[in-house]
């Protein structure tokens, strides 16, 4: 029996013109993470992870706090879905910079009231695919793991995919995938145990690597 490790990208560049960046908190996110890796043992067999730059510079730092990774296979399916290309289809005209509490809400709301939509079949964001494609890629990952591997595997993604992935296994309604989705943070851990027929839940969402009362504020969300 195999264990995959599931981890969510280090805070990115919210309100940023180019989030796609990992900021200095998510840096040190990530490599306090593969540095606790190394403390519990870990030897990864496969590390698969998104083609976003978020997700390569995570990996760079989980890889240089572990200090041993192998070269990681680049899976498009686990790439997060546009935000931004799935909030205009609610929501005419620019959105404002998500700079104060109220606007940081209504972002989120609005972006509940999309994933809602896409993932019932009702919209179709421009140059996303269906939602349907959209898990058909996350459960690619997911069944290429089980094929080939039987130790530990570690993947670096985002919130939707890592969302997808749990209500998938769990057989839960998407609806689920939407919550889980907007309560995941950043650099934190999802565990599967897996063999060549399944995957189940081990744990969710978890920070070990930030339980420290000194890195208490370094827990962020988006």
């Amino acid at each position: 029996m195999g264990t995959l490790y599931l981890v969510r990208h280090g805070q990115a560049s919210f309100g940023a013109t180019d989030y796609d960046q990992l900021s200095e908190l998510g840096n040190r996110q990530c490599l306090v993470l593969g540095q606790w890796f190394r403390s519990r043992g870990l030897v990864f067999e496969a590390v698969l992870r998104g083609t976003l730059r978020r997700h390569a510079q995570s990996l760079a730092a989980i890889a240089q706090g572990h200090g041993d990774l192998p070269a990681a296979l680049e899976w498009p399916g686990l790439n997060e879905y546009d935000s931004e290309a799935l909030i205009r289809t609610v929501h005419d005209g620019p959105l404002a910079r998500p700079d104060t509490p109220e606007v940081y809400r209504a972002h989120f709301r609005l972006l509940r009231e999309a994933l809602a939509q896409w993932t019932a079949g009702r919209t179709r964001p421009q140059g996303m695919p269906s939602w349907r494609e959209f898990v058909a890629g996350v459960t690619g990952a997911l069944d290429h793991v089980r094929q080939h591997h039987a130790g530990d595997v570690l993947v670096v993604s985002s919130g939707g995919p890592i969302a997808t992935a749990v209500a998938q296994v769990l057989g839960a309604p998407d609806e689920t995938a939407i919550e889980l989705n907007m309560r995941i943070r950043n650099s934190a851990v999802t565990e599967f145990s897996f063999t060549p027929r399944r995957h189940t839940l081990l744990a969710y969402n978890h920070l070990p690597h930030l339980d420290a009362a000194e890195r208490r504020d370094w827990v962020t969300y988006a």
